[in-house]
This record gives structure tokens, C-alpha cells and sequence, in this order.
């Protein structure tokens, strides 16, 4: 754990997959032929309070649907990469078009489309329902399941190990003056 440690240290940059990460990785159809997907809302704020504390996430999928998209949007992400399969070639370009290097990066996958990211990154990262060949690569595995709240174990750890958890916290852990209430 202290290699993982020393690790999130120095990220700037979390990539997240979307199926089996963000979600649980099963594919819901309506009768209509449409795809929906179920997030999870304590991964949702984790992503916010990292974003709050000067880390910036990215999404790179391989399929590309508007419950998806209106959820990453949802949670101000920026840099949205759908439909894409080949998962370290939109890194790559993700890492151009922002300036960050693999060594600011944490990834978080759990198929075999995600293993060259997770392997190119600082801090390679899996669910532990991950296919696995992804588990055995990874420097760090969540103790929860994709769309369970691994994304937001891995938040805590990164904000943890940058020393930003304990500020993040800050406006939960105030209580305002209740004397009027006594």
C-alpha cells in the first residue's frame, strides 16, 4: 500500500471506463431498444470532491449513449471519449491535447480493451470483478465492485495520499450554531 501511496501522490489526471467501473457493468434495454445504464451516486460525489481538489477526470468508453453522456456531464467532467475501443490510443490523445504525462495519471478499468491504459499509467487500477489478467496488472484494486463505489474508494485514496481528504471533508464534519434548537 505504501507504493500505491507514493503513487496517487503525484496524480493529476483520473481516467475512468464506464461499464463495470462507473456501473455495474450490466447493459439494461427498454422495450424500445434503449440502452440504459445505473450509476452510483456516492461514486458521483467522490469525482466531484477530487475535481474540487485539483485533480481533473477524464472518461474514455467504448460505447456511447445519452443516459452516459448527460452523466458525465452531470458531474462536470471534461474530457468525455466515447465509442472508443482501443482505450490507450484516447489516452494518448487525452494526453496531448491536455499536456498531462502518463505519470500523471491514474486509470481504472476492468476488461481486457482497458489493460494498455492501465498499464501505461502511474497508478494502474481495477475493480475487483475485473477480468483476471486486468487484476493481475493492476498496481491497485478497489475493495467495492464497478458501479458499487469503486470509483469513489479511489477518490478517497488519491485525496487521502494528497493530503486533500481531511479539507474535502471540512464542510460535513462543521456543525452550524444549534443552540436555538436546545
Amino acid at each position: 500500500m505504501d507504493e500505491v501511496f507514493k503513487r496517487a501522490r503525484d496524480i493529476k489526471l483520473l481516467a475512468l471506463d464506464v461499464d463495470g467501473v462507473l456501473t455495474d457493468g450490466r447493459l439494461y434495454y427498454s422495450e424500445d431498444g434503449e440502452r440504459l445504464k445505473v450509476f452510483n451516486s456516492l461514486d458521483g460525489h467522490g469525482i466531484k470532491m477530487l475535481q474540487a481538489n485539483g485533480v481533473q477526470v477524464a472518461v474514455i468508453t467504448g460505447r456511447n449513449s445519452p443516459a452516459m453522456a448527460r452523466r458525465i456531464r452531470d458531474l462536470g467532467i471534461q474530457h468525455l471519449y466515447a465509442g472508443r475501443e482501443d482505450k490507450l490510443t484516447a489516452l494518448q490523445e487525452l494526453w496531448r491535447e491536455t499536456g498531462f504525462k502518463p505519470a500523471d495519471t491514474a486509470y481504472m478499468g476492468d476488461d481486457l480493451p482497458d489493460l494498455p491504459a492501465i498499464r501505461a499509467c502511474r497508478l494502474g487500477c481495477a475493480v475487483p470483478n475485473a477480468n483476471p489478467v486486468v487484476k493481475r496488472y493492476a498496481d491497485w484494486i478497489a475493495n467495492l465492485g464497478g458501479g458499487e463505489g469503486a470509483v469513489r474508494e479511489l477518490c478517497d485514496l488519491l485525496m487521502s495520499a494528497q493530503q486533500t481528504l481531511d479539507q474535502a471533508l471540512e464542510p460535513y464534519l462543521e456543525l452550524p450554531d444549534l443552540q436555538e434548537f436546545e
